[in-house]
């Protein structure tokens, strides 16, 4: 199902295209190469003074860490998510290397390499969906992430499925238009919420 984005402005079709469905086809599996271009993307992501703090802990095609990561995600996440080939968690990196100087930078160069992944993903067929719902404390004890290293966010990505796999419910939250806040409440000149004419 393709939910592109109803934008005001032309923008490129893949950012169109990208969406976070929550409907994945659980016969179709991630192969190796597909999945090293997905993180190799991620790879390639800005980041503040090329620290690229950036780390995934990933499972694959229904693996042990596939399993382990699904456990430390919310039950409502759980519910879905259990369809998707490759389950991740992202984490960042909080400190520059061999400092104890914070990279404050850090959360948004996660973000720049987590975008690299979304689009990625729209290019090679896939989608993903990234989560807040998930224990972070839990990822830190079964995957033995070392301080100064936080969990951020969970990931699945996969295949689109059928969306009458999914409840009630989701099918709802699936089929409902994609919205956004138009651009005169974002994009401001000379003084904070004064509209950039464009």
């Amino acid at each position: 199902m393709d939910k592109l984005a109803s934008a005001t402005y032309p923008i490129n079709e893949l950012i169109a295209r990208r969406w976070s469905p929550r409907a994945f086809d659980l016969k179709r599996r991630v192969d190796r190469t597909t999945l090293g271009t997905l993180f190799e993307a991620a790879r390639w992501a800005p980041s503040a003074g090329n620290m690229q703090p950036w780390r995934f802990i990933v499972g694959v095609n229904f693996d042990r860490t596939h399993k382990a990561v699904l456990e430390t995600l919310a039950d409502g996440n759980q519910r879905w998510c259990m369809n998707a080939p490759v389950l991740f968690i992202a984490v960042s990196a909080l400190n520059f290397p061999d400092e104890d100087k914070p990279n404050g930078h850090a959360l948004h160069d996660l973000g720049l390499a987590l975008e690299n992944i979304f689009l990625q993903a729209v290019d090679l067929g896939l989608y993903c969906h990234l989560m807040a719902g998930f224990d972070p404390e839990k990822v830190r004890q079964s995957f033995g992430v070392p301080e100064g290293y936080q969990p951020m966010t969970a990931g699945a990505v996969g295949y689109p499925g059928n969306i009458n796999d999914l409840s009630e419910s989701l099918r709802e939250r699936e089929l409902q238009p994609r919205k956004r806040r138009p651009l005169k409440e974002l994009v401001f000149t000379g003084s904070w919420e004064n509209p950039l004419d464009i």
